[in-house]
């Protein structure tokens, strides 16, 4: 964090949670001021053979993280809820158990109870230009969200670069922008649009 904060102020922490990168958005709430948008790839070093092991250091790594929101007035913690379509059990059940202790560390280190929001409620009220279909029928530009072969976490990526222009994202060295980005802009529309659906903002 590079910015001077106010510790007083209630702030919302958006998170998008997976194995492998969390994306992390912290708001001021009073404000509705972005005030960092980032993320955690946790890798355990040395690399244990262990699954469960690996989650539990994961998340270990992870509260590192979360400690530097200690004394920052974080009041709401917000989780976008994981995609439970996956053909694979085995990934399903590993995502699960990650969020579960995800969830035990947000509460461990912030005392707060995290809310979760789903996907499609967490863009739907961040930016309902990307669901509205009279929007869609006005405006062909975000007609792309509906066909099979347009990626949506490019359009979402696309609204908070454009909603957030003081955000330097980083690129690979094929100039394509990295994946932790996705993540990113993730865990920003999870704030937001539970905030929206909330109504308290």
């Amino acid at each position: 964090m590079t910015k001077s904060i106010n510790r007083t102020s209630p702030k919302v922490l958006g998170l998008d949670v997976s194995t492998r990168t969390i994306g992390c958005a912290l708001f001021d709430i009073q404000t509705k001021e972005l005030l960092e948008l980032t993320h955690v790839s946790p890798v355990p070093k040395p690399k244990v053979e262990n699954k469960i092991e690996e989650l539990i250091i994961k998340g270990n790594i992870f509260r590192k993280k979360l400690e530097e929101y200690v004394g920052m007035g974080v009041t709401h913690v917000v989780i976008e809820e994981p995609l439970l379509n996956s053909n694979n059990v085995y990934t399903v059940g590993t995502l699960i158990r990650f969020n579960t202790l995800v969830c035990k560390e947000v509460y461990d280190v912030l005392g707060v109870v995290p809310e979760f929001v789903s996907t499609y409620n967490s863009r739907k009220f961040a930016f309902p230009t990307f669901s509205s279909k009279k929007t869609i029928k006005e405006n062909l530009y975000y007609l792309v969200v509906y066909l099979k072969d347009i990626d949506k976490k490019v359009v979402i990526w696309e609204l908070v670069a454009k909603r957030e222009p003081q955000i330097i994202w980083s690129y690979t060295k094929n100039n394509t922008l990295k994946k932790e980005s996705y993540d990113m802009t993730d865990s920003y529309a999870c704030a937001l649009g539970y905030m929206k659906m909330k109504e308290i903002w």
